[in-house]
């Protein structure tokens, strides 16, 4: 996925209201939009270095966009980490048409954003004349830990964990993946990890583990778990050739 205009750089200031961050840009004081309902946890420390896109036109209030934000690991490094939760659906939607997805490479028809249950989509329906049809939802990951089971253990170790935050929508596209499995069909979670240091994956019990324990049951009752890694950089956020598959996947202790 390559960005329209080139990023620009700055510093972060403060992030509020979920969807609000200011940063300075050259000096100047800007408020962007920040697509991440997360939160954000570990990404957020004053002066960190921040990637906008824009500027926007038309009837936006706000004429940037919140895409990368730079963190400082505990063991000194840095990494860029990719905040803009609208990218994943993009960027599986060109690996699934580029048949880069180990697994879901033979269905030939892709319609995003499917409607699954009245009231509710996903957002991938994969179809094939001699398959049954395959239901993948995406979601992003911003979050490394050490320990799954602690807040404090942020940007340390290598698992990438999901999610930052209570997610009762996520848990409801669980159980409804689990339901089309029970009716014959495939079912397919995307972990799309926005950062280099994310080696595995996680679910993240410190931050929702009614989420976790869902997770855990999907994946009993036939739901397929795919993390995939990223890279990011100011003229985009692609796939890697380590896609992390599903033998990567850490549970939590019972």
């Amino acid at each position: 996925m390559k960005y329209t205009t080139p990023l620009l750089e700055g510093k972060l200031i403060k992030r509020y209201k979920r969807f609000l961050a200011d940063v300075l840009i050259n000096g100047e004081e800007i408020t962007v939009h920040t697509p991440n309902s997360g939160s954000m946890a570990g990404l957020l420390d004053d002066g960190n270095r921040v990637r906008i896109s824009g500027p926007y036109g038309g009837t936006r209030k706000l004429k940037y966009t919140l895409e990368q934000i730079e963190v400082t690991r505990n063991d000194g490094e840095t990494v860029w980490v990719g905040v803009n939760t609208m990218l994943p659906n993009k960027i599986v939607h060109e690996a699934l048409l580029e048949k880069r997805l180990p697994g879901l490479e033979i269905y030939s028809q892709i319609k995003p954003e499917a409607k699954i249950a009245d009231g509710s989509r996903i957002d991938f329906r994969l179809d094939h004349e001699a398959l049954p049809t395959c239901w993948v939802e995406v979601k992003n990951v911003t979050l490394v830990q050490k320990d799954v089971y602690s807040k404090q253990s942020l940007n340390d170790g290598d698992i990438a964990a999901f999610p930052d935050a209570v997610t009762a929508r996520g848990a409801k596209h669980l159980r409804e993946l689990v339901n089309r499995a029970e009716q014959g069909d495939r079912t397919v979670m995307v972990y799309v990890i926005q950062r280099a240091d994310g080696k595995c994956f996680s679910p993240a019990y410190a931050y929702d583990p009614t989420y976790c324990d869902t997770l855990k049951w999907a994946v009993e009752n036939g739901v397929e778990v795919i993390p995939i890694q990223t890279e990011i950089n100011r003229k985009g956020v692609t796939l890697t050739d380590r896609l992390a598959g599903p033998g990567m996947v850490l549970y939590p202790r019972v």
